[in-house]
């Protein structure tokens, strides 16, 4: 059973900074399978960063250069530092864990609003 669990959002004005966490339980596998999605209203629910297989990060384009994902193993937990906030990036932020290597993403944490006011 996995258990993974989002904290850290809030309201935030345009340039400011969140750091949202994503502590992860039981049967994880690495903590480099995880990945950060965001839903905003309306909108489909988008890959925001995430590893990948060849040790290197992902990010989708609007965020490259603000966002920066990392991890703690010894603490379980998965980051997403956010920096230079836009109001396009309010949305519900969740993080998930693939079942396996290259595989889906399984396992989804109950998510945390970010709103970035203008």
């Amino acid at each position: 059973q996995v258990q993974l669990v989002e904290s850290g959002g809030g309201l935030v004005q345009a340039g400011g900074s969140l750091r949202l966490s994503c502590a992860a339980s039981g049967s994880i596998f690495s903590l480099s399978a995880v990945g950060w999605f965001r839903q905003a209203p309306g909108k489909q629910r988008e890959l925001v960063a995430t590893f990948t297989y060849s040790g290197s990060t992902y990010y989708e384009n609007s965020v490259k250069g603000r966002f920066t994902i990392s991890r703690d193993n010894a603490k379980n937990t998965v980051y997403l530092q956010m920096n230079s906030l836009k109001p396009e990036d309010t949305a519900v932020y969740y993080c998930a864990l693939r079942d396996y290597a290259l595989g889906p993403f399984g396992s989804w944490g109950q998510g945390t609003q970010v709103t970035v006011s203008s």
